[in-house]
């Protein structure tokens, strides 16, 4: 006969937190996000942890390097996506480990021929106002030349103007050197000559960065940005348990801080066969995560095999129809209360701690706090990652509107297969996520600025400075349907409904 829980699984939005006694300390500007993202043995340090609890999930329409650089300057850890060839991964790694803060590549390219049409479309694509005009119209091609908006005014031109007319020529450009420039004397160099931005380049005249003006203060506002010893940015890396011979040490080479099996059912040999290879033939400092798993027994089989973090969650992602396709899954909250426990339980037998991550369930920010008292050392967002400016999905303009595509790695246009093997053919037999769009957002940095006040204000409420206090000092009550009713505004006619009539 089957096991039956008794328990029904309960999602994040059946939850809320009660507060509790907040002392005078109890202020956001007090609260530390800090958090281990491998495993460590007690009373020693991780080798890796975050300053935030928040990590990119492993797909194609989230983290790519962009993302990852800019998710390293708030203190959390992109996992870029690993269903894409080997060297094409590894070159995302390469670029994340080898951009220097403050110095950026030149995402607007344009050739000397470019007319001012073709400029203006790029504009509006980009919302890049410096163009750089490189002999090839490369990012790194020969510097001939800058365009800005300075440089042209539209009333008074047709259109077929070519840069080469009108752009700011080489010679009259004050330029620095690549090797031997630092961040502080580019800086110093656009404050004398009072200056937007400061291209750098080789002894070829082939541009390498640029350096703006408007990132001075970018710079000096990321104080939780997460680097290694070599001040170089933390990046992560998607692996699967396929080709994870010839994938991994080309990850490491490129310099990946941290590895993640890619699958969406933990609970398996082909797993343990992955951690124990790779562990065996590059020894334990090379960090892999591992799962998902939404029970007791999924931990404790990862854990053994010698995961370094483990994830939770099946089929509670907003793109993921596994539970619709396949009957398998439990709800988010209750999953991860039950790895958690375990985790804890695991500590107290062995004496190491091994970090769970929250992979799913998220639709409000509040239900990131919710995850994070369940127990949850760090979360892994997709959805919520993928409407910013900085995934590598295009922006498209619906009835006026501003949406970002998104998509399953389980779709048929991902084609992901890999992360749904079980031994079998090398194809993907159906379908375990949709394609979709999600309303666009933004810039990474102020939604996630957002995101974090909520969780520091929350768990002041709650009388908790650290993770570690917030999960030990929380109390959890279950809600019912008509107290959620209750919990969003209600028996009021809102404004907005008479703007709207109004127009």
């Amino acid at each position: 006969m089957a096991f039956y829980f008794q328990e029904p699984s309960h999602t994040f939005g059946e939850y809320l937190l009660v507060p509790g006694y907040s002392s005078e300390q109890c202020i956001p500007s007090n609260v530390s996000l800090r958090t281990p993202l491998v495993r460590f043995r007690k009373g020693e340090e991780p080798k890796i942890s975050m300053n935030i609890p928040m990590t990119s999930a492993i797909m194609q329409a989230v983290s790519n390097d962009t993302m990852a650089i800019a998710l390293a300057k708030e203190g959390g850890v992109s996992f870029i996506y690993g269903s894409q060839s080997i060297e094409d991964e590894a070159a995302m790694v390469r670029r994340v480990k080898t951009y220097k803060s403050g110095f950026v590549g030149s995402d607007s390219n344009i050739r000397p021929t470019t007319t001012l049409r073709e400029i203006l479309e790029l504009l509006d694509r980009t919302g890049h106002s410096t163009m750089a005009v490189t002999e090839d119209g490369t990012p790194t091609g020969k510097l001939l030349g800058i365009v800005t908006s300075r440089d042209y005014r539209i009333s008074r031109m047709t259109g077929d103007e070519q840069a080469k007319d009108f752009m700011t020529p080489f010679e009259k450009l004050i330029y620095a050197d690549a090797e031997s420039t630092t961040l502080s004397m580019a800086n110093d160099l656009i404050w004398e000559h009072k200056l937007n931005m400061l291209p750098l380049i080789d002894k070829s005249q082939r541009l390498r960065y640029m350096v703006f003006r408007k990132d001075y203060t970018d710079n000096k506002a990321n104080e939780l940005e997460l680097i290694d010893s070599s001040k170089r940015y933390i990046v992560g890396a998607g692996i699967n348990t396929r080709d994870y011979a010839e994938r991994v040490p080309a990850l490491l080479e490129a310099g990946a801080d941290v590895l993640c099996i890619d699958s969406s059912e933990g609970f398996s040999e082909w797993q343990r066969i992955t951690l124990k290879h790779i562990h065996e033939k590059f020894g334990e400092d090379v960090k892999v995560g591992a799962g998902n798993v939404v029970d007791a027994a999924g931990f404790r089989f990862l854990a053994d095999a010698g995961a370094d973090f483990i994830k939770v969650g099946i089929g509670g992602g907003s793109i993921c129809i596994t539970r619709e396709t396949k009957g398998i899954g439990r709800g988010q909250a209750t999953a991860l209360i039950d790895v958690c426990a375990e985790r804890d339980k695991y500590f107290e037998e062995t004496g190491i701690y091994i970090p769970v991550c929250s992979d799913g369930g998220i639709v409000h920010d509040y239900h990131m706090t919710l995850a994070l008292a369940m127990g949850a050392d760090f979360l892994m967002l997709g959805r919520y990652f993928s409407r910013f400016d900085e995934s590598p999905s295009d922006k498209v303009k619906i009835n006026g509107t501003y949406y970002k595509e998104y998509w399953g790695e389980g779709s048929n246009r991902a084609r992901n297969w890999q992360r749904y093997d079980l031994g079998g053919a090398k194809k993907l037999s159906f379908e375990e996520g949709v394609d979709s769009y999600v309303p666009y957002a933004g810039s990474l940095k102020s939604n996630v600025g957002v995101t974090l006040s909520k969780i520091r204000s929350t768990m002041c409420n709650c009388g908790s400075l650290s993770l570690p206090e917030f999960r030990d000092k929380a109390k959890l009550t279950l809600v019912s349907a008509t107290s959620i009713v209750e919990g969003g505004s209600h028996d009021v006619i809102l404004r907005d409904k008479f703007s709207a009539r109004s127009n």
